[in-house]
């Protein structure tokens, strides 16, 4: 291995090339300055987008790696710069998301003292990563960063910090990059393959060709681990109809005649009402979150209840199946698919084609037809239009919903949303950063004013770096989905729900941003057709119905049986 001498600066500089980072989202500051010097040396190999607030920089990462597959990277300065970053990791965290995180840290003889600036990084986020590391000295950049890169990305993916001292930013070191030996450092793998995988594929594989009414939840680890191809050969092999959860997305395509939607809360009538009468579920890659169970004590009655995911602490924590095995979701399904045998379940076909048709009849016609401008129909009018494959993202609240529910998404790596965090603030940056991950697609961003302006300085990285974002933005005046709640739940007792915005157009433009406004469903199609055909960012605003809501729904506390729709 070659050596060469350098500062610790360069060596993380270095780190990033070895590791085929293109791309870096951040933003500068006093105790980090030596490695933004550095930097600037390197522009002509890394991409440096700066954000607006450190916290931006974050969900850019996440959008960026949710929308590539690669690992998303992020730095800032210590102290408050380093602290902005929490909310982000914990986001990623959440929803398995590999990131590495850089945050500068005060001189390593000034540790504990307070100094300006300071901050416990390790210890504020060993909760929401999978590693934290305090780099004090440089000779430790290199093993370091293999072995952070290398844990963000390996078993269930997820956030890693490392903070990096001062000292170790402009000390001189001997460089010389070893991944095999860094990460043999770490010692055993948390990941080790279930001792008993051929015997369990059998079982669950025996049970699902012997069921009369299977069903297959797909979730996020599905399309982490790259076993999309190989779900969809699965389903169509033993004719078994395949759910997604929110994050689960794009697993199976929505064209395919095996798919029947997505489950939860807010989720399609017809796979819920499955997930009641299923003999077995299969859930590969997902961790039965209180948003797709509902109340766990009526959760799948009927079911003997299949769990496949690569981390084993999701196993029994909020479903007790009846079979757990530890796999990589591709490698389980590359497993079971040369198993299944192929039947004929016409009464189960029967039940999705009728809870289908009711949601069609008594939901989603009436939101696509309404003579008055729904949510619905801007979602699906936006992701019909245009030639260009599109990375859809979404805010968090009905926007995101009324998005999960209409979008026409086409492959596995399309869809951006926050999940288990719930963030908003999380759409206009992570959408940011899914565009400089993905140049020749058209990244569209579905918001609700509440979330857009929790994050709308972010209007100003687009600004300087020209990324042709569209911004759909669902204006109801209202932080929409807690005002559902407090419709339903709560007698109309609308607290501080009600919003007064500013003029978007007057904003839009202040940022360069094209802009245009719909009113009327009869000016949604050229106003769409205009934002798509515009080579720059546009923001497109929707004025909607303040008191419009997402139907169906599953109120908190009571199960799947229990849904409403008005």
């Amino acid at each position: 291995m070659e050596t060469r001498r350098m500062s610790g600066a360069e060596a993380l500089m270095s780190t990033f090339l070895d590791e085929g980072v293109d791309t870096i989202f951040g933003y500068p500051g006093g105790t980090i300055m030596p490695v933004y010097d550095k930097l600037y040396d390197y522009t002509d190999r890394l991409n440096h987008v700066l954000v607006r607030h450190e916290q931006g920089a974050v969900h850019a990462a996440e959008g960026y790696a949710r929308s590539t597959g690669k690992v998303g990277v992020c730095m800032a300065t210590a102290g408050p710069g380093a602290t902005n970053f929490i909310t982000g990791i914990a986001d990623a965290m959440m929803d398995s998301t590999p990131l590495v995180c850089i945050t500068a840290q005060v001189n390593a003889d000034k540790l504990g003292t307070n100094f300006f600036q300071e901050a416990d990084m390790i210890g504020i986020t060993i909760p929401i990563t999978k590693w934290s590391y305090q780099i004090s000295d440089a000779g430790e950049i290199p093993t370091v960063m293999a072995q952070a890169f290398h844990i963000a990305q390996s078993g269930r993916p997820g956030p890693v910090l490392v903070s990096l001292t001062r000292n170790a930013q402009v000390e001189m070191m001997n460089y010389c990059y070893n991944k095999e030996e860094a990460v043999g450092l770490l010692g055993k793998e948390a990941f080790v393959e279930d001792p008993r995988f051929l015997e369990k594929v059998e079982e669950a594989a025996h049970d699902l060709n012997n069921a009369q009414r299977p069903l297959v939840i797909a979730g996020h680890g599905v399309i982490l681990s790259g076993g999309c191809e190989k779900l969809k050969e699965c389903a169509a092999k033993a004719n078994i109809p395949v759910a997604v959860t929110l994050l689960g997305m794009g697993a199976i395509a929505q064209n395919d005649p095996n798919f029947v939607g997505m489950v939860g809360m807010h989720g399609n009538v017809a796979p819920n009402a499955m997930t009641q009468n299923a003999d077995v579920i299969l859930a590969v890659g997902m961790r039965f979150s209180d948003r797709v169970t509902g109340e766990v004590n009526g959760y799948a009655p009927k079911a003997k209840i299949i769990h496949v995911d690569i981390d084993m602490a999701e196993f029994d924590k909020n479903v007790k199946a009846h079979l757990t095995l530890q796999s990589d979701a591709k490698v389980f399904l590359e497993a079971l698919c040369s198993r299944l045998e192929y039947r004929e379940r016409g009464e189960w076909a029967n039940l999705y084609k009728e809870k289908r048709s009711f949601e069609l009849e008594n939901v989603m016609g009436p939101q696509l037809n309404s003579a008055k401008l729904t949510m619905a129909q801007v979602v699906d009018a936006v992701t019909k239009a245009g030639k260009k494959q599109k990375v859809v993202v979404t805010d968090v609240g009905q926007n995101q919903m009324f998005a999960a529910r209409y979008s026409k998404l086409e492959g596995s790596m399309n869809w951006v949303t926050s999940g288990g965090l719930g963030t908003m603030g999380f759409g206009l940056p992570a959408a940011i950063g899914a565009k400089a991950g993905n140049p020749e697609a058209d990244v569209v961003l579905f918001t609700g004013d509440g979330g857009l302006q929790m994050n709308i300085q972010e209007l100003g990285t687009i600004l300087h770096t020209g990324l042709p974002v569209k911004i759909v933005l669902l204006n109801n005046s209202y932080l929409g989905m807690v005002r559902q709640w407090q419709e339903l739940f709560f007698e109309r007792r609308y607290s501080f729900t009600h919003l007064v915005n500013p003029d978007f157009k007057l904003l839009s433009a202040s940022y360069g941003i094209r802009y245009a406004r719909v009113e009327r469903v009869e000016e949604l199609e050229e106003a769409v057709e205009q934002m798509m055909r515009h080579n720059g960012p546009f923001f497109l605003e929707a004025a909607m119905e303040e008191q419009e809501n997402v139907f169906p729904m599953i109120p908190a506390g009571k199960t799947l049986n229990d849904i409403i729709f008005k």
